[in-house]
């Protein structure tokens, strides 16, 4: 991709047992080679490098692709999803936004709901927020893990350092074993400074075409930003292995955090070396067979 003649995403990539504090991660683009112009045209050739990647991941049908979007509000998610993933084909991408669990999805465990929305072989799905909710909301909030109806859990009490530590072993678990069957797994942090958060809630209540997007849920989730950063340090830190990475993602920049994510799946696919499937010489011959007959086909 040509955009990674500028952005060599590994350096935003979290080394498996780094420990991360989100204070030494920039949330803004402090070059000067790159403007939001020029950042633009290299997404836009991006775009179509990705769709033909797609095209060969479909077409070859034995990979999947899960790519994971985490963030404080009004980080840009939603738009990280429209600008870079428009150029794929719909018929091979699913896009999951994942919100409170509901009372059935309550009956299973955590990990249930999540499964369901995994990408079949030759597909992408993409997870706007994801089952690292299960340790970044309920995190700040430990009363929610209460309705889960945990055996042995039945006080914030027992919500303790020890239960975290299982249940980052179990997303740890669960995402090694989609990656020895086939899954490729990229996980993004878009780090945005609370500055830029406020920058942009402000847009939200000034701007009538985006007053849908905001809540005043939004300003209490806010109260606790310091507890979601250190729930974020934590999960990012205990999470990030070599079969299923971290990318923290400066994110104060909206066309610069979308170029970043763009060059991190480009070069994955590099290294998985997709390519359309090569046909046997039964399928060869069929081919020529089939080639053979149309042409001899009389009238059309």
């Amino acid at each position: 991709m040509e955009n990674e003649r500028f952005i060599d995403a590994d350096k935003y990539k979290v080394t498996p047992k780094e420990t991360v504090k989100l204070s030494a991660w920039k949330t803004d683009y402090e070059g000067d080679r790159l403007n939001k112009q020029t950042g633009t045209t290299l997404l836009d050739a991006g775009r179509a490098e990705l769709a033909e990647v797609q095209e060969k991941l479909y077409a070859q049908n034995r990979f999947s692709i899960l790519i994971i979007l985490q963030a404080m509000d009004a980080a840009g998610k939603d738009s990280a999803i429209k600008h870079i993933m428009t150029g794929f084909s719909p018929i091979g991408v699913n896009v999951h936004s994942f919100k409170t669990p509901s009372a059935k999805e309550l009956d299973h465990h955590y990990l249930w709901r999540h499964y369901l929305a995994l990408p079949p072989r030759g597909e992408v799905a993409i997870h706007n927020r994801s089952h690292y909710e299960n340790v970044l909301v309920t995190r700040v909030h430990p009363e929610f893990i209460l309705n889960e109806r945990l055996p042995g859990i039945d006080s914030i009490d027992k919500i303790d350092d020890k239960f975290w530590t299982r249940r980052m072993k179990q997303i740890n678990q669960f995402e090694k074993t989609l990656a020895l069957n086939g899954t490729m797994i990229l996980k993004f942090f878009l780090h945005v400074s609370k500055k830029e958060q406020k920058k942009r809630f402000l847009e939200r209540i000034d701007d009538t075409t985006k007053n849908w997007k905001f809540s005043l849920n939004d300003l209490r989730e806010r109260d606790y930003w310091e507890d979601y950063q250190y729930a974020y340090e934590k999960a990012i830190s205990a999470t990030s292995t070599k079969h299923a990475p971290w990318f923290i993602v400066p994110s104060d920049d909206k066309w610069y955090s979308r170029l970043v994510i763009a060059a991190a799946i480009s070069q994955q696919f590099d290294k998985m070396h997709i390519e359309y499937p090569t046909l046997t010489s039964r399928e060869t011959e069929d081919l020529a067979k089939g080639r053979e007959h149309l042409v001899r086909e009389n009238g059309a």
